[in-house]
């Protein structure tokens, strides 16, 4: 991040209905009718309350290099024009990135970007300060700029980072050939119109466009990695994906094994045999955990009673919902919510 005022920064969520009260979201309307259906995915970035910043377009001409600080969440970024290097302090052997590439970095740690790894490394967020001009444009080195990139910084509900940090990589390269990266193409097209000069709305159409690039590097990584840990990698299993959007879109309904194995064509031994080797857990132990997991979301930002929160999420008695809470979190639904809103 840009320690100026200068820089342009936008906060946007990625999904409009993160902010409904968890009863309006699910009991309002009856669940056959409900015109938004959940999908495992769609249903975790809501709850993480993604905001995207962006950072200026940077060029530079050869020789650079680059080290960056330590952040929090998940850094992003595609590159324009040329090549460039990536690596993780500590953590990965640097990694070419080429014109049309993108990347998130995610595990917090001092990063460095270079022409070339053997060049000696520099203050990045200093570099970036001292040569910030007036259209918001980066500019480094003397001569024609050999690499133009934009990137960002893409922040999560802390509480809830933890249901999509910990299953990626602490690098994500999608290569521009990447068969499921044409999206992600057309978004760096829109990058480097947006960021060629100042426009009316700027900040809110980098936002957008950051948002829309989260969600298909996220589909790309998928697609390229089918058998990841967890609720991620399972996403691609055809029946286990199934499963999974099924209790999404109606968390509330008294799922049975023999039920959800059903639904999706396999035995009862097979279907929790399958769906524990992929998510890490078997169905129920997952359901549980995800109703808790939007429970402890409504509690911290909404305001329905206890009775509406555990009605929305399948329990018939609050007694019920109160015990498996606080078996999961340590402390009660109350005193959960006493906690979190003492901090605001």
């Amino acid at each position: 991040m840009l320690g100026r005022d200068r820089v342009a920064m936008v906060e946007v969520s990625i999904f409009a209905r993160g902010n409904r009260s968890i009863h309006n979201r699910l009991t309002k309307f009856p669940i056959a009718s409900y015109i938004f259906p959940m999908d495992p995915l769609s249903d975790v970035l809501s709850l993480l309350k993604v905001k995207s910043v962006l950072s200026a377009r940077f060029e530079a001409a050869d020789p650079w290099a680059l080290r960056f600080p330590a952040y929090r969440h998940v850094k992003f970024g595609g590159v324009i024009k040329g090549d460039r290097w990536v690596w993780i302090e500590g953590v990965t052997v640097p990694v070419k990135l080429s014109a049309g590439d993108f990347y998130l970095l995610t595990d917090g740690s001092p990063y460095c970007f270079a022409s070339d790894p053997g060049v000696a490394l520099q203050d990045g967020e200093k570099v970036f300060a001292d040569h910030l001009d007036a259209d918001g444009i980066i500019r480094y080195g003397r001569g024609e700029a050999r690499t133009i990139s934009v990137g960002g910084l893409f922040e999560f509900d802390g509480d809830m980072s933890g249901l999509l940090l910990n299953l990626l990589p602490s690098l994500v390269h999608v290569p521009a050939a990447a068969p499921h990266a044409r999206p992600l193409r057309a978004a760096l097209e829109l990058f480097k119109a947006e960021t060629e000069s100042v426009q009316p709305g700027a900040t809110a159409m980098a936002g957008s466009i950051a948002n829309m690039v989260l969600l298909n590097i996220l589909r790309a990584h998928l697609a390229a990695n089918p058998r990841s840990t967890g609720w991620l990698g399972a996403l691609s299993d055809a029946r286990i994906g199934a499963a999974l959007r099924m209790m999404h879109e109606t968390i509330a309904h008294r799922w049975k094994v023999e039920e959800l194995a059903s639904k999706v064509g396999m035995s009862r031994t097979a279907f929790i045999e399958r769906f524990k080797d992929l998510v890490g857990v078997p169905p129920l132990e997952y359901l549980i955990r995800w109703r808790m997991t939007m429970a402890r979301d409504a509690l911290k930002t909404g305001n329905d009673n206890l009775a509406n929160i555990a009605a929305a999420i399948g329990y018939a008695s609050e007694t019920t919902f109160s015990s498996t809470f606080k078996k999961m979190f340590g402390q009660s639904p109350s005193q959960y919510r006493s906690e979190v809103r003492s901090k605001v």
